[in-house]
């Protein structure tokens, strides 16, 4: 059973997984702070102003100075901010991903063709189009 994990573990699909989730959580670092930092700002510059990663509504009416102070009172909230900066964040990373498939998928083209392609040579007619007119030349005589 050892030797079988080892086996596992030694594929190279487990590590490129393994890889691809470590970079990945990485990149999700980075676009949140890209939303968080750079994309909430100029939406709030267009919205007059208004926190967009602060928007929230109380289920039950109750007043509170931000959200984060009626999670921490108990209020049910709806983070309206909060999903739509994760609607955000899933565009761009979905968008990034596209990107890198498509740059992939190229590459791959590319290096499956052959650079080095022989011009297709005529080689003259079949044998079976030379016995069709052997045939239709003793037809005639």
């Amino acid at each position: 059973m050892i030797q079988e994990f080892k086996d596992f573990i030694a594929k190279g699909n487990v590590m490129d997984m393994a890889v691809g989730i470590i970079v990945g959580a990485a990149f999700t670092a980075i676009v949140t702070s890209l939303v968080g930092d750079l994309i909430n700002p100029v939406i709030a510059l267009f919205t007059g102003g208004i926190d967009f990663s602060g928007w929230f509504y109380t289920l039950d009416g109750s007043e509170h100075a931000s959200l984060a102070a009626a999670q921490e009172a108990g209020a049910a909230v709806f983070a309206i901010g909060n999903f739509i900066m994760a609607v955000i964040n899933f565009l761009i990373i979905a968008f990034v991903v596209f990107l890198l498939v498509k740059m992939v998928n190229r590459i791959k083209s590319t290096a499956e063709k052959p650079e080095d392609v022989a011009p297709e040579v005529d080689t003259g007619p079949s044998e079976l189009d030379v016995l069709l007119e052997i045939r239709d030349a003793l037809k005639k005589d």
